[in-house]
């Protein structure tokens, strides 16, 4: 049975964390974690240009985890959320028979009989939980001339979003190893054509993942599912090694509602943010790289929306702002570390 997230209380903030004319923090390095609650407050109303000046304040300033910190964030996302046993559909949780109402279409319901049934694994797939060292990997042109990919590829754990390449030179960049993938069902229906045409095109490019699993919203939207049970087919059919899940739809409800209670509004959390959730309850040490939602460096060099391609996101769809507003106050509190530039190379 999937809990409900309590409410938090009010949060108190703190002023003398910015000071507002100049967008200089006033007590940089000593009192980021204290003050760092107020950083979203201050950052709602800042241009892309005020953004980035507060972020090289921050990325100039040594990091350290905060074990007490993390801890802290940890156990309160899985009082709400319960992300091992509760982030992707299992026959544990989600019983032949039960009513399940869709994640965005919420009035819809589908009934779980024995065919979506035996798709899941039997409990819950993440039999080395906890891992030391998660990479969660997302796609934004920061990574390019990275050279971050030999560290991404020494985590225990490596998360990355919507089928992206990893192949080829870009390989030094973003590193090759994945453990888990998310797979945004639109890809199926327009890249792949809902596997009809196709499906060897498919096989071929997810082979590239090894033996990782895919993550698909298959109930999230109506419209996800016949494209998304196609994908498990498909693998189950040509004996694949990748591994179908499907995230819970309580399990992402109830997850929106958590971010809610910290300022994220958007119509629904973006896949970065959603596996990010997952990641902190799943490891010990979690690393962001690609998340960088601006159009430029710190040192104003223009930077492409996603390291392959320009193409931007749907406007009013992912608040992006706001997600990383919440990345930023986790970095800053050591809960998480977050990749700003080039990686050091051993």
């Amino acid at each position: 049975m999937l809990k409900s997230p309590a409410t938090p209380g009010p949060r108190t903030t703190n002023g003398t964390y910015l000071n507002g004319k100049s967008l200089q923090l006033t007590e940089k390095c000593p009192n980021l974690q204290d003050d760092s609650d107020s950083l979203s407050d201050k950052m709602n109303a800042y241009a892309e240009d005020d953004y980035i000046r507060l972020v090289a304040d921050i990325q100039s300033c040594p990091w350290k985890q905060q074990a007490e910190e993390y801890e802290k964030f940890r156990a309160e996302l899985t009082s709400c959320c319960d992300a091992v046993h509760n982030s992707v559909m299992s026959q544990n949780n989600t019983p032949v028979g039960s009513q399940m109402s869709y994640e965005v279409d919420s009035k819809r319901n589908i009934q779980i009989g024995e065919y979506i049934f035996n798709m899941l694994p039997v409990a819950q797939p993440f039999v080395d939980f906890p891992y030391n060292q998660c990479a969660v990997v997302g796609n934004g042109g920061i990574l390019n001339q990275s050279l971050c990919g030999p560290e991404i590829d020494k985590a225990d754990f490596v998360f990355r979003c919507n089928l992206p390449p990893t192949t080829g030179n870009i390989s030094k960049d973003v590193g090759s190893k994945t453990n888990l993938v998310t797979v945004n069902p639109s890809i199926i229906a327009l890249k792949y054509r809902n596997l009809k045409d196709k499906k060897a095109e498919f096989l071929e490019d997810i082979e590239t993942y090894g033996d990782a699993f895919l993550l698909l919203p298959a109930f999230s939207f109506r419209a996800n599912t016949a494209a998304s049970l196609r994908v498990h087919l498909t693998l189950n059919q040509s004996k694949a090694r990748q591994k179908v899940l499907f995230f819970h739809p309580m399990y992402l409800k109830q997850l929106a509602r958590f971010w809610r209670t910290k300022g994220v509004t958007e119509y629904r959390l973006s896949s970065g943010l959603m596996i990010t959730s997952v990641a902190m309850e799943l490891c010990k040490h979690v690393k962001l790289y690609g998340f960088w939602p601006f159009s430029k460096t710190v040192e104003d060099i223009p930077v492409n929306h996603h390291y392959y391609d320009n193409k931007l996101p749907k406007r009013n769809f992912h608040e992006m702002p706001q997600e990383y507003n919440q990345i930023l106050q986790l970095y800053v509190k050591g809960i998480l570390n977050l990749q700003f530039r080039k990686c050091e190379i051993a």
